[in-house]
């Protein structure tokens, strides 16, 4: 398989010329340019040996007859969120879901962190079971109940793993017995409280 010899540019691109597949030693390495230092986790892969694809890759990549050196940048209509290892919005991006709510509230603060940093992640996941919970009230303004079981993949699941199905069936049958139980317990403490405050009061 060909891959390239590289040597970086000064901005930390690369060039090269083709060459055998053990050209390019997987402990090559390349320092980060001083115009991307600032960014937290800018150049983590630069060494191949840390790239799951060496030495598959190619550098440049196949990208042969383009017209282009880089796309054109697609215009920006909505809030776009992007890695603070970049440092800037990609040439091409999604735009039919920019983050609204508190799903996007969530994602705004997870893109304010590195990727490297867990919280990046586990806001984002967060943000995602928020906006599920979004979209079922989305759906009830306008006017259409949505079939939770049904979407969830309730029926194939009962098909095809009853068992299972039926134990987590049984688990959250618990625990919304048990909540229930919990929260009228509080409030009858409560009432009786008050029952007896009222009595000293009256005396």
């Amino acid at each position: 398989m060909d891959t390239l010899n590289t040597t970086p540019n000064d901005d930390g691109s690369a060039h090269g010329s083709a060459g055998s597949a053990g050209s390019i030693a997987p402990s090559q390495t390349r320092e980060v340019p001083e115009k991307y230092a600032h960014i937290p986790g800018w150049g983590a892969d630069l060494d191949r040996a840390n790239r799951p694809a060496y030495p598959m890759e190619r550098t440049p990549p196949r990208l042969e007859g383009v017209h282009w050196h880089e796309p054109v940048q697609q215009l920006q209509t909505v809030e776009v969120l992007h890695s603070i290892e970049r440092p800037s919005i990609t040439p091409l991006f999604g735009s039919p879901q920019p983050p609204s709510g508190v799903s996007g509230m969530l994602r705004r603060v997870a893109f304010k962190y590195s990727e490297n940093d867990l919280r990046h992640w586990l806001l984002l996941l967060f943000a995602d079971r928020v906006n599920m919970v979004e979209g079922l009230g989305d759906d009830l303004k306008r006017g259409h109940v949505p079939n939770i079981f049904a979407e969830m993949g309730g029926k194939a699941a009962f098909k095809y793993d009853r068992a299972a199905t039926v134990q987590k069936i049984a688990v959250a049958g618990a625990v919304l017995a048990l909540g229930v139980m919990l929260l009228r317990s509080r409030r009858a403490g409560r009432s009786g409280d008050e029952a007896r405050t009222l009595r000293r009061a009256l005396r």
